[in-house]
């Protein structure tokens, strides 16, 4: 974080010596540039990040249980959800 602090600390003086300092030339120019792309190099930095390591992936197959639990009841016939779409054109 003192890094970006650092970068946008150097980028308001950069901002201020633009303004303050004359007679204007070459180094204004060094000013006005050093003030425009500093914040940019902030974004880049601060997207990469230090996590650079991608999650392991873990198998949907170590969420089932190893086998299914024996019933005490007698099994009953259950009547399937069946979900039925019926388009028409109104007429």
């Amino acid at each position: 974080m003192t890094k970006y602090f650092i970068m946008m600390a150097v980028r308001v003086l950069c901002f201020i010596l633009m303004a303050v300092v004359t007679p204007y030339g070459w180094h204004t120019a060094a000013f006005a540039v050093g003030a425009v792309l500093l914040p940019y190099i902030a974004v880049v930095v601060a997207n990469v990040g230090d996590d650079v390591r991608e999650p392991a992936a873990v198998s949907p197959l170590a969420a089932l249980p190893e086998a299914p639990e024996p019933s005490t009841e007698a099994p009953r016939p259950e009547k399937p959800t069946v979900i039925e779409i019926r388009e028409s054109r109104p007429e």
